[in-house]
């Protein structure tokens, strides 16, 4: 029996709504709302869940200004489109963390001083990091342009490819992706692998090998090749 990939349920939620609203009203302006209303709700869920997970897992030995500063770049990296605020706090211990988003939204988490995260971290026990494995891909127009992208190894290439085209959709609904559309610049897969920030697409799971496609290399038949020198 072939194994079949489950849905996320906010996919599954999204494709439901598709289904139900064009029926629940004949208004498809007022249905579009609504879906994108849902949808912006969703990924706001989402964003937020991924920043608790951040704080709560981020390792943090002290509170000096070398330690700080690692953890503001981490943050800034892991959410590309928001301004980070930190903001130390020696009688608790603990780090403030502000993250201002384009549309206005700010998440706000804490992060625990634990001096036993620096050595753990040297010695791979903090946590378990997934490693990422091979995922090329290519359009439907072009399959021998290939695009040779990375994912979670405990991603299915499914999951991978739902994940990689959530990504693309919220670049271009970012701050960024709307100036670059105002500028003239074509919305298409090609433009968001090149532009996209390599933090959006590590919240997705997905890592960026080459910022420039290149095409599929054919390679010359090695057994002719290997015939030449012995031939009389």
């Amino acid at each position: 029996m072939k194994k079949q990939t489950k849905a996320a349920p906010e996919n599954q939620l999204l494709e439901l709504l598709k289904e139900v609203l064009p029926k629940a009203t004949h208004d498809p302006l007022l249905a579009g709302k609504i879906y994108q209303a849902v949808e912006h709700e969703l990924q706001a869920q989402a964003r937020s869940a991924a920043f608790e997970k951040f704080c709560a897992r981020v390792a943090l030995p002290n509170l000096e200004p070398p330690s700080v500063a690692e953890v503001k770049a981490q943050v800034a990296a892991s959410f590309a489109d928001g301004d980070v605020t930190v903001k130390p706090n020696r009688k608790e211990q603990s780090l403030a963390v502000e993250l201002s988003l384009p549309d206005g939204a700010q998440l706000t988490g804490e992060i625990r001083v634990n001096p036993q995260a620096a050595s753990a971290d040297e010695d791979g026990e903090l946590e378990l990091v997934l490693k990422f494995v091979p995922f090329p891909v290519c359009l439907p127009g072009d399959p021998e342009l290939v695009w040779l992208l990375a994912k979670r190894e405990n991603l299915s290439p499914e999951e991978a490819g739902i994940a990689l085209g959530k990504a693309e959709e919220d670049f271009w609904l970012s701050k960024t992706g709307q100036k670059l559309l105002r500028d003239g610049t074509e919305r298409s897969f090609p433009e968001f692998i090149a532009r996209v920030p390599a933090g959006l697409l590590s919240e997705a799971g997905l890592k960026r090998h080459y910022k420039e496609p290149e095409a599929v290399k054919a390679l010359r038949s090695l057994v002719k090749a290997a015939r030449r020198p012995g031939r009389s």
